[in-house]
Formats: C-alpha cells, structure tokens, sequence
C-alpha cells in the first residue's frame, strides 16, 4: 500500500484523506519514512531552506492561544517590550546573513501589529534589503490587505500565518479569533503576491485526523512553506501539562505531511529541543527546511551546528 500511494504521487496524484489515514495505521514505518524522504527527493530535491526569527515584539497579547506564552491572558513570565530596536533587528540580521541564512522573519505578538508598528518594522526592512543579502518574511498577526501590500512594498516577500491545527480542534484552543480569519489573511497575503508560510503545532492534544486535516487544509490553500512546531508546554499556559509524543508519532506525522505536500519545504520550528534525538530520522522521513537559531520564547539550536547537520546529510543550503 505504501509503495503503491508513493508511486500515486510521483505519478502527479493527490492523496485523499482515506489514503493518508491509511498510511498513519500503516505498519511497517521504516517504509514510510523512507519512501516519503523518496518523495521530498523526487519533488523538492536536496535544497535544504533555512530561516531564522527576530523577537521583534513580546508578550501583552490579548489572544488567548492555550498553547503561547505572549498571551496576557496566562501568567507566562514572558520579556514584555514593545518593539525591538532598530540597531538590535539589523545586527540579527546581518548575523544571519553572514551564516547564508535565506530568510528573516520578523515576528511580533498580539492579534494584528499596529500601523505605527508596521512602519517602524517597514523601515527596518527597508534598510535590511539595502545592506545585505537576505530576504524577508513576517509574521504579524491578522492583517489587513493593505496592510500586507505596505509589508510587500517594504521587501518583505513572505507572510507566515499557522493555521495550528484542524478546523475541529482549533476552535477547542482559542475563542479570541478563528481559523476562518486566519485563513482570510492567507488570501489577502498571497492577493498582494506574497509567498505564504503556515503549518501548526502537534502534541497540543488533537488526533492524527486532525494533523491529516491541516495538511489538507494547507494544500488547498497552496502554501509551499509548511511549519512543523512540536508542543514545548510552557508553565502558566493551560497546556503546560500535555505529555510529551511518541516518536513514531512525530515520524508518522512528518511522512504523511510529506505525501499530502510532495513539493513543500516541510519546516522544523518550535519544539526541536525535544526531538533533538530523532532530527535526522525526520529529516529522511521528509523535512527539508528548519527555523534556525532561537525559537521566540524557547531555547532553540545553534545556527552553524545545524548548518553542519544537513550537510552531512547530504543537503545543499545554497538555493541554485
């Protein structure tokens, strides 16, 4: 069955919901990873994306996300600041530049970044693309379109808006806005010709049909950068007790988001620290892009060693 799916795809077929369904019960796992790692080759080849993420704007928001820190609805003890400096985000950047880092991303909490901030970050961005080879991504909340036409304009050519989970359950994470809405900015984005990045977290609780259901979801949205956040529980959040998953359960995951998506850069982001011991087995099951250096709010990877890391694995991290 897992042959005959892999060859569905390579074939330009898409895996319905019963299929991949099918593939998660499917019991011989070495296979599937490898014949998904089989898929990412064939489509995306061994171009290995790399990105990284500024802190531009910490804590007081009023969403109430139960997986975040940033909510000022838990008691998190997370930094609070408005907004970063300017001298502060360009240095990061130039940093990461330095490291052959494709992207930067400027990501901020709360429900939508005002416009005052908007400019400020515009003019960051503006000054970034004049003085270094990097290019840009955002992440700012529910936007308006116009807003995200002012963000494309300043030479930010990527927006990053994660669904999280499915439909089902993200209703059952938050009551302060919808997946709807979120879907919404995702159109407005990539209206202005914006490229999207979205994916979600695992382990917050949901069932493998609700992680089938957000690579569907994703696919039909046509977005191309997908993250795959693994829960970190942070103390203070009402999912600070959630166990951690299995292995075979965030490699499971990994290969059917790769069958679903044969040409997407399936993305390691939040949550590395805890599967630091099967990073590799997942990068073979289909992951070909990482969120390097610190992850916002928890302790992340070091930038060279992961560089290194994917290298060895046979990766290029300069896009041709």
């Amino acid at each position: 069955m897992i042959e005959k799916l892999k060859q569905k795809v390579f074939e330009g077929g898409q895996i319905t919901r019963e299929e991949a369904l099918a593939l998660v019960a499917a019991g011989d796992k070495a296979a599937l990873y490898a014949a998904a790692g089989e898929i990412r080759d064939r489509f995306a080849g061994r171009y290995f994306d790399t990105c990284s993420i500024v802190n531009a704007r910490s804590g007081r928001c009023s969403e109430n996300c139960k997986w975040c820190a940033q909510s000022a609805v838990f008691k998190t003890h997370v930094q609070e600041y408005e907004l970063i400096d300017e001298e502060s985000c360009v240095e990061l950047a130039r940093l990461n530049a330095k490291y052959k880092v494709n992207k930067f991303s400027f990501v901020t909490s709360g429900r939508a970044l005002s416009d005052k901030n908007i400019d400020r970050l515009r003019g960051y961005a503006e000054r970034i693309k004049r003085e270094m080879n990097i290019n840009l991504c955002a992440s700012m909340g529910l936007l308006s379109k116009e807003q995200l036409r002012r963000l494309k304009e300043s030479g930010i050519t990527r927006y990053h808006c994660n669904l999280e989970s499915s439909p089902r359950f993200f209703a059952t994470l938050c009551s302060s806005h919808t997946l709807e809405e979120k879907i919404q900015t995702i159109r407005a984005a990539q209206e202005v010709g914006m490229e999207v990045c979205s994916g979600g977290i695992i382990g917050m609780g949901e069932t493998m049909e609700d992680r089938v259901d957000l690579a569907l979801t994703v696919r039909e949205l046509g977005v191309k950068s997908i993250p795959m956040n693994v829960l970190n529980p942070i103390p203070g959040t009402p999912l600070e007790g959630m166990p951690p998953l299995a292995d075979d359960e965030v490699l499971t995951t990994v290969a059917v988001f790769r069958f679903i998506n044969p040409d997407a850069f399936l993305r390691f982001a939040g949550g590395r620290v805890l599967i630091a011991h099967i990073e590799e087995e997942a990068i073979k099951a289909g992951i070909n892009s990482a969120i390097l250096g610190d992850m916002l709010t928890t302790v992340g990877s070091k930038v060279m060693e992961d560089m290194e890391k994917v290298q060895r694995l046979g990766f290029t991290i300069e896009n041709e």
